[in-house]
């Protein structure tokens, strides 16, 4: 595919190495001539300098002949713009990044009007992501599928878990639940495991289970449930508006510490129910006096990783439940690892995730598309939801009688609504949506996970 982006900044630029590296044809635009340099040189693509609303830039870029335009600038309207004059110039698909929270509530109106494909808040779907963290604490990450009926869970096992040391084949009468353990990493390698596969203390594993399924089978590990009564937020931005909104309708009561005045303002004006702490957050006697030690969670949410790595290591030497962190640099994720902190979130991974689900899509618009896309554990494997149609090729047969590639799973079955965690007689029908979990890269259809 032929695919323009403005803005390579860094989600544009994130944007640029995954897109590429799936076989895709690049263009970027940016106004900076040594940013469209530094993406082109490193990434061997096609850049531009210019205004990417520009029409005769956009010519320029052959928009003609594109099958895709995203626009990742940071500035909204600039998005909006280059998205609508792409439309009327090259007739592409557009994708527009909106963040501002005025838009959020018109999003719907907007994508209609201007014919968008998509738009994307990463704050908004950050904030999300973030809020299901704090209502279910014992999970590192979750990954949802079937319009939230289905949730795939990442925790670390503790050391003294009936888990450790139990062979995969015999979880099920020992616990007596329902779920299926998807993917296990250790000492940084990841697995899809089988039956014969033994847990150990400090594995990372991951299971997808009927949400009704989860607390029993946690319960049943020992681990914790119940959702955090109260968070400290530091920094104010528009992730931290968004979560505090989620939060507070869920019941949970949140304190924002931040460092500029006009913004502390600003949210008190918008969040009258949250507190609103002008101030340091990385000041220690601050977050000592404003409660830290009482905190069941703490989100660092500044615009530098560094502060918010120390202060989540500060709020993990205090013992708060539940910590999350907000991280750019991802290409510092295995150091990040090391640090053994508890969530870890990247906006602009979260953004490119949404971006590259809708490519795949396109790609296929006749077979079975990625109606969902998670990349999990550093991009070793990924987790990817189908919409079987008429014309799939192995309907209603069992799946033990499949033959799939290695390193493929079929974790979960969507019919109707109501979640199937598959056995080997369970049959895939159209109408279906599948999750797969899959060490492979680049899949775009669902018939890709069989062998020829």
């Amino acid at each position: 595919m032929k695919i323009i982006i403005v803005g390579a900044g860094k989600v544009g630029e994130t944007l640029a190495a995954d897109l590429s590296r799936e076989g895709n044809d690049i263009t970027v635009i940016d106004k900076v001539d040594s940013v469209v340099d530094h993406v082109c040189g490193r990434y061997d693509i096609m850049g531009f300098t210019g205004n990417g609303a520009s029409y005769s830039v956009l010519m320029d870029a052959d928009i003609e002949h594109a099958d895709l335009m995203i626009a990742v600038t940071g500035e909204d309207e600039l998005n909006l713009l280059c998205c609508l004059i792409a439309r009327k110039a090259g007739h592409c698909q557009t994708i527009a990044r909106v963040r501002n929270p005025e838009y959020n509530r018109e999003v719907s109106f907007i994508k209609e009007e201007l014919g968008l494909a998509l738009i994307i808040n990463q704050e908004f779907t950050s904030a999300q992501e973030i809020a299901r963290l704090l209502r279910f604490p014992t999970a590192i990450e979750i990954d949802t599928f079937a319009k939230g009926r289905a949730e795939l869970l990442h925790f670390r096992i503790p050391g003294d878990s009936v888990l450790d040391g139990l062979r995969l084949i015999d979880l099920h009468s020992r616990l007596d639940c329902n779920v299926l353990v998807c993917t296990l990493e250790r000492e940084n390698m990841m697995i899809i495991p089988q039956g014969d596969t033994i847990l150990r203390g400090g594995d990372v594993i991951s299971i997808v289970a009927p949400v009704e399924e989860q607390v029993k089978f946690f319960n049943r590990i020992g681990l914790k449930t119940n959702a955090v009564k109260n968070v400290m937020i530091i920094g104010g931005g528009e992730i931290a508006f968004y979560l505090t909104k989620l939060l507070l309708h869920s019941g949970i009561q949140v304190k924002i510490i931040e460092k500029e005045l006009s913004r502390c303002e600003e949210l008190a004006e918008l969040l009258p129910r949250a507190t609103i702490i002008h101030g340091d957050g990385s000041d220690k006697t601050l977050l000592e006096e404003e409660g830290i030690r009482s905190a069941e969670g703490f989100v660092s949410l500044t615009g530098i990783d560094e502060e918010n790595i120390v202060l989540s290591l500060y709020a993990k030497a205090l013992g708060v439940r539940k910590i999350v962190t907000k991280v750019d640099r991802i290409a510092f994720e295995e150091v990040f690892d090391r640090l053994n902190l508890d969530t870890m979130v990247s906006p602009k991974r979260i953004t490119a995730e949404h971006i590259l689900q809708y490519v795949r899509a396109m790609k296929n618009s006749y077979g079975s598309n990625v109606e969902t896309l998670h990349r999990m554990l550093d991009d070793q494997a990924e987790a990817l939801e189908f919409l079987i149609r008429d014309n799939f090729a192995h309907a209603e047969i069992p799946l033990k009688d499949l033959s799939l590639k290695k390193g493929v799973l079929v974790a979960c079955i969507n019919r109707k609504g109501k979640i199937i965690l598959p056995r080997g007689n369970d049959v895939i029908r159209p109408g279906d949506t599948v999750v797969i979990i899959t060490s492979l890269k680049g899949l775009n259809d669902i018939s890709d996970i069989f062998q020829k």
